[in-house]
């Protein structure tokens, strides 16, 4: 018996100023967000999807409506696939890596391992992997979407493909509104595919974007 849990990142932002919002209230999907929402529902919305887990954050919440209207599924909301924690929160980074270069705020880059600016690796992994093993149990023998944000997706990813966790921020396979789908037979991890349904629908992909929660781009624009 084989069960799929999809760990899908939320679509566009409304953020005209670059802010790192991070887990501030307020930030909602832009016209292009909803759009590429509402392509997630058309694209997955004729699979055997039973449970729908979202992140308490607005535009998570707004990523899942669509598909949760067209599955006919509640949204089970769960703090535990919520954006990371970061220092830099609230601030602006419209000046890219620029910003980087303040001294003042050099003592929260000592360690990136960590990283010292934020929520822990390890702590991340660890909320997030159990939010998908409760999502694979709810979805037994079908299959699950977590809808939550590019850092937490990504270093689950790391964390199930028994990778560091130190990386290039820049290399992260987890675009907007992509999904990292996790086949379990029972609880052994079967494999990991990626898949971006709403890619084509993403402007300036290649563009560098505003420093995210985790040091790297939250967002493919601002």
């Amino acid at each position: 018996m084989t069960t799929t849990v999809h760990l899908l990142r939320h679509g566009e932002v409304h953020n005209p100023e670059g802010i790192l919002y991070g887990r501030l209230p307020g930030y909602h999907l832009s016209e292009l967000g909803n759009t590429m929402a509402e392509r997630i529902a058309e694209s997955i919305g004729d699979r055997d999807i039973v449970h729908l887990r979202v992140s308490p954050l607005a535009r998570a919440q707004e990523t899942a409506q669509p598909l949760a209207d067209r599955l006919g599924l509640e949204i089970t909301t769960d703090a535990r696939v919520i954006e990371s924690a970061n220092w830099f929160e609230g601030r602006s980074f419209g000046r890219g890596v620029r910003t980087l270069l303040d001294p003042r705020i050099w003592p929260k880059l000592w360690n990136p391992f960590r990283p010292s600016w934020g929520e822990p690796y390890k702590e991340i992994a660890a909320r997030m992997m159990a939010a998908v093993a409760d999502a694979r149990d709810a979805a037994e023998g079908h299959e699950a979407v977590i809808v939550a944000h590019q850092l937490p997706i990504w270093v689950a990813r790391l964390h199930a493909e028994k990778r560091r966790y130190l990386h290039d921020p820049r290399t992260r396979q987890c675009t907007l509104c992509s999904l990292t789908s996790f086949t379990f037979d029972g609880e052994r991890l079967l494999s990991i595919a990626y898949s971006e349904p709403a890619g084509d629908l993403i402007p300036n992909r290649d563009k560098a974007a505003p420093f995210s929660a985790g040091g790297a781009p939250e967002e493919n624009r601002p």
